[in-house]
């Protein structure tokens, strides 16, 4: 981690998918800028594990258990971050779930799944938390996309395409949708990125070697520089930018 500022003192920010290599990462970072963190997942302990480790702790951030495909936890997660921490200013819509099937061998339940995390409840998460950061005098919402969402990959984790895909365009709607509000909705898209356990066990196979062939510096992306991004989108420095769809991927899209 480089940089750390305290441009986001005092932002209070929604973290979803927070227990992930990805989602830790974009907490700390987002954390050693002066943030407070509602750090949100499937399992309310593993997020307490994660705001222990931040600066701060307990005391700055807080750990709230989420489903981000069922309504009502929105409703109920988003009412008592604002108890805990305060007013909303940010949300990071990070939490996704991926699939490896191609068009021919994926499930229908599992496609469903994977649209349920990584599409529907992006919309839900825009839904109850874009109220309020307009009551709140405005702010930020990053979506966490993906190269996959603009391009073909390498031919396979089609749901995983349709779900990012939705993302990217939703975005943009969205963004209009608040442009005179004060909210901003911006999307992310990383290229493949070294976060540990997920990737780690594909080394030495062929996916492996085609995502490093295929990006351009000739390497996996390091988390730490996502989230040195989604730091930028949240904060003031990025006031005149929404809609826009930012791409960390080492120069994949541009091949």
């Amino acid at each position: 981690m480089t940089g750390s500022t305290d441009r986001l003192a005092g932002s209070v920010v929604l973290l979803t998918g927070a227990t992930g290599g990805l989602g830790v990462h974009i907490a700390q970072r987002l954390a050693s800028e002066g943030a407070r963190i509602a750090v949100t997942d499937l399992d309310p302990e593993a997020c307490r594990a994660v705001v222990d480790r931040l600066p701060g702790g307990a005391e700055q951030h807080t750990a709230i258990g989420l489903d981000v495909s069922t309504e009502s936890q929105w409703s109920s997660a988003v009412a008592e971050v604002e108890i805990r921490l305060g007013p909303l200013r940010a949300l990071v819509n990070n939490a996704a779930l991926g699939s490896l099937a191609t068009v021919e061998d994926e499930t229908e339940e599992h496609w469903q799944r994977v649209v349920a995390v990584g599409q529907t409840g992006v919309w839900l998460g825009m839904k109850h938390s874009g109220p309020r950061i307009k009551l709140n005098g405005g702010g930020s919402i990053v979506n966490m996309c993906s190269i996959l969402g603009t391009v073909g990959g390498l031919g396979n984790s089609v749901a995983y395409h349709a779900a990012k895909g939705a993302v990217r365009t939703m975005t943009k709607n969205a963004a209009l949708h608040w442009a005179t509000d004060g909210v901003r909705v911006n999307s992310l898209h990383p290229g493949f990125i070294a976060t540990g356990p997920l990737l780690e066990r594909y080394e030495g196979t062929e996916r492996y070697d085609a995502m490093v062939a295929k990006t351009p510096m000739g390497r996996l992306g390091r988390p730490e520089e996502i989230a040195a991004v989604v730091a930028f989108l949240v904060s003031d420095d990025s006031s005149f930018m929404t809609g826009s769809e930012l791409y960390a991927d080492g120069g994949w899209t541009a091949a």
